[in-house]
């Protein structure tokens, strides 16, 4: 026995222990997310209630409280020409904003995403944290100083250089795909987008009360505190899901070749097809979303519907709410549905939504709108969970970073046709973007269908050749 045992290790050769980091690693990205949406929820409607406060002022339309003009509500509000020039100006600069945001971050999250499948995920969560917390400092200045709105411009475009919040949602998204199981992968997606819906709800509610009860600057400065949590938070709490990590250069094209092959590997021709046409689904579902969300705001503060602040809270929180009612009624479904007929129903419940919103003139009618929305979020975690089957396990930072790439490009249709096509409308229909969005989930709505109805035929005469095979010989 004591021929067998092993020899001691010298002292120089014994392994280091490990170092300690500052809280025990947890393996759950919701926490980060759920940060990272709170900072951008409270951001998104403040933001836009500052330009229609500030430029409004600057055209002698609104008082610097944001009140609205006397008159509104009635039939004369309904055609002021000043008050059509101020939500055109406001929806121009939203135009500008994110057109430049999300151009810049078009090709920052492609090349990070890609970097995370090789170094990990952290780093591609950190830095767009960090970029979070530069915009709203840069928004706190513009207001402190009472600096030109086009500073907020350069506030975006800076986000966007480090990913943006786009990446944050990627790298989630892929972390959740490196630790969760193909049959649950859907239910862990729609879990991490209920925390979207949390935090949105939550910002949409306390960012309207305290923006009426004291402005605008304290509640920029919870934005500015909640990045820096998000990004301390991937610093020294997050587990790496990357189980074999490489050193990797960041700034190389390999990085934009791994996404590209994604959908031109020859060798995966029925995936790749899958891929395109999934893709094709999301972009158009996305787009819709994004669009619809950035009118909203503008929509609820003009005429007849003339929300105040807290109204204008209490209808984010009901749009963020759809988050929530899509994750139970998704659980519910898939015990007696497969995820593409949940997808339907969740396309048909958002279809349904924006045609009573287009209608609304009341605020009842405005609720009735967001709460037949009830379902309108079940569509997108079925089509990130069949995306992310469609690739290997190594591949996820690419199609997420893919993913995210859509939905760069998703904001950028969505800011140029929508913001462009609600001043357009204001003279005849002032709901019309929303009917044209519900027009376009049709698309999306044949496409999941029908790849279902051709994976299942390709499926039986699979099973009828194999039956009738024994009998050719």
């Amino acid at each position: 026995a004591a021929a067998m045992a092993a020899p001691p290790v010298p002292e120089q050769q014994q392994p280091l222990p490990a170092p300690r980091r500052r809280c025990p690693p947890l393996p759950a990205a919701e926490p980060l997310l759920f940060l990272a949406t709170l900072s951008l929820g409270l951001q998104g409607p403040l933001a836009t209630q500052y330009l229609w406060d500030r430029l409004g002022a600057e055209r002698g339309y609104s008082g610097p409280n944001g009140s609205s003009p006397a008159g509104c509500g009635n039939g004369s509000a309904h055609d002021d020409p000043l008050r059509q020039e101020v939500e055109a100006l406001v929806s121009h600069w939203n135009l500008c904003i994110n057109l430049g945001g999300f151009f810049v971050g078009l090709f920052s999250v492609t090349l990070f995403g890609p970097w995370s499948d090789s170094v990990g995920r952290r780093p591609a969560l950190i830095l767009p944290a960090v970029g979070m917390a530069v915009q709203a400092a840069i928004y706190l200045l513009v207001m402190y100083r009472q600096l030109h709105v086009a500073y907020f411009l350069l506030g975006r475009v800076l986000s966007g250089l480090m990913g943006d919040y786009n990446l944050i949602l990627a790298s989630c998204f892929a972390y959740v795909a490196d630790t969760s199981d193909r049959r649950a992968r859907t239910f862990r997606v729609a879990i991490l987008e209920a925390c979207l819906g949390i935090a949105g709800m939550l910002a949409s509610v306390g960012g309207g009360q305290w923006r009426k009860a004291q402005g605008y600057i304290n509640p920029f400065w919870l934005v500015l505190a909640t990045s820096l949590a998000a990004a301390l938070y991937a610093a020294f709490c997050l587990q790496e899901s990357v189980k074999q990590q490489k050193p990797a250069k960041l700034f190389t094209l390999s990085h934009y070749k791994a996404v590209y092959r994604l959908y031109v590997a020859p060798e995966r021709l029925s995936s790749r097809r899958k891929l395109a046409l999934y893709s094709l689904a999301f972009f158009l579902l996305v787009t819709v979303h994004f669009g619809s969300r950035d009118l909203f705001v503008l929509y609820e503060l003009g005429s007849p519907l003339c929300w105040s602040a807290d109204l204008i809270g209490y209808g984010s929180a009901a749009s963020y709410l759809a988050y929530l009612s899509s994750l139970g009624g998704l659980r519910l479904l898939q015990l007696c549905l497969q995820d593409t007929w949940v997808a339907e129903i969740g396309l048909i419940s958002n279809i349904s939504g924006l045609v009573v919103i287009s209608l609304a003139t009341t605020t009842p009618l405005m609720f009735t709108g967001y709460g037949i929305l009830f379902l309108s979020m079940a569509a997108t975690p079925v089509i990130r969970a069949k995306l992310s089957k469609l690739v290997s396990e190594m591949e996820q930072g690419a199609l997420f970073a893919s993913v995210a790439c859509v939905e760069g490009l998703c904001s950028l249709v969505a800011t140029g046709v929508f913001n462009s096509l609600y001043p357009a409308s204001l003279h005849f229909m002032r709901g019309f973007p929303f009917l044209f969005g519900a027009i376009i989930l049709l698309i999306p709505a044949a496409i999941i269908g029908w790849m279902e109805i051709w994976d299942s035929n390709r499926d039986y005469s699979h099973f009828s050749d194999a039956s009738l095979s024994p009998t050719d010989d």
